[in-house]
């Protein structure tokens, strides 16, 4: 009896001894992994989060997790970053950002270029560019520089002319010509696809037109060209606070965002609705 104790007795210290080693073991390797330093970015949904998430793993390699806040609309982004909630944002493109600042009296700036969205026109009411009924409705976006960048598409298509002089600071005011006698309805950007039962035609920024199940490659009547003005000048930028640009923080961001692994995953999943410029 006295043996089956002892015995008993060495075989439960044997386990403690053998669990211990096993605890200690795994809270060293737990010490041993660093941990990891966070990167908050806030941006739009599509297709701006979806290309961040894309970039999750190769951050994680290099020591960073990616917090990405979601935001549907083309103010709060900005106003989060300059207040010091972020560490950057990705949505815009650098006119728009140019023209916040100056509204706004924020100091933001652009770390990088990832990629440009092209503007596309859609059908409505009417699906025919070359046939545009008498005083058709055209929805544009509300903001002066998207506004601007929709007018030139539709100056591309013959559709109105714009004082050359206006550019990309073009509004409702600089079109010197208009044949069709259309009209321009200023609408807020998000909701521009909610417009096309009410317009003849919307032209929609490339994020909406995809949050909204529209692909500008393939859904669209006529698109940007891709030496146009837009493409050249609207690319979509990593936004930070001013300083910020080459911090350790930035430059792993821009790194993996202008890294292969992300031009294929753009390449692969928009099929031309987003196009890289690295």
């Amino acid at each position: 009896m006295k043996k089956a104790v002892a015995l008993l007795l060495t075989a439960t210290l044997a386990t403690g001894l053998l669990v211990g080693c096993g605890g200690n073991k795994q809270e060293a390797q737990q010490q041993e992994q660093p941990k990891l330093e966070v990167i908050t970015v806030g941006a739009s949904t599509t297709p701006h989060a979806e290309i961040l998430t894309a970039a999750k793993d190769a951050l994680a390699a290099d020591g960073y997790e990616l917090k990405i806040v979601e935001f549907t609309d083309y103010v709060q982004p900005n106003l989060t970053l300059e207040n010091g909630e972020l560490d950057a944002n990705y949505f815009q493109h650098q006119p728009y950002l140019d023209n916040f600042n100056a509204e706004n009296n924020t100091n933001l700036v652009s770390a990088a270029s990832i990629h440009y969205e092209p503007f596309g026109i859609y059908a409505g009411k009417s699906s025919d560019l070359a046939n545009i009924p008498e005083g058709a409705t055209i929805a544009v976006p509300n903001d002066t520089s998207n506004e601007a960048r929709a007018l030139l598409l539709l100056e591309a298509q013959g559709i109105i002319t714009i004082n050359p002089e206006a550019g990309i600071n073009a509004t409702v005011q600089d079109i010197t010509a208009n044949p069709h006698n259309i009209k321009i309805m200023e609408v807020e950007a998000a909701v521009l696809a909610r417009t096309l039962s009410d317009a003849d035609f919307a032209v929609i920024n490339g994020n909406y037109a995809l949050a909204a199940g529209l692909n500008a490659a393939t859904d669209a009547l006529a698109i940007e060209d891709k030496d146009s003005v837009g493409a050249s000048t609207y690319a979509n930028i990593v936004a930070v606070r001013a300083g910020e640009e080459n911090s350790e923080k930035t430059q792993a961001l821009v790194k993996v965002l202008t890294s292969d692994t992300v031009k294929k995953f753009i390449e692969e999943t928009y099929s031309g609705g987003v196009v890289p410029t690295f």
